[in-house]
């Protein structure tokens, strides 16, 4: 729910579509951190999703998983 009903649309359907496609194989730590990562603002997570900005290191694995998924359709 906290990945579709986010801030600004664009965020909504790229965390969504990430979500539809991952959530249920996501082992324990991986939803901690993409819990964490939900928390993060949405122009933060705007920019490190698609690149204009580099997220933080704990983030970066899965920001570059998200991109691949949700944004380049993989």
């Amino acid at each position: 729910m906290r990945a579709n009903r986010r801030g600004i649309k664009e965020m909504d359907i790229i965390l969504g579509r990430y979500a539809g496609a991952r959530l249920e194989h996501l082992d324990a730590p991986t939803l901690d951190l993409l819990d964490a990562l939900l928390s993060e603002n949405d122009q933060d997570l705007y920019q490190w999703v698609t690149g204009q900005s580099a997220p933080p290191g704990r983030f970066a694995p899965l920001v570059e998983d998200i991109a691949q998924v949700a944004c380049a359709g993989k």
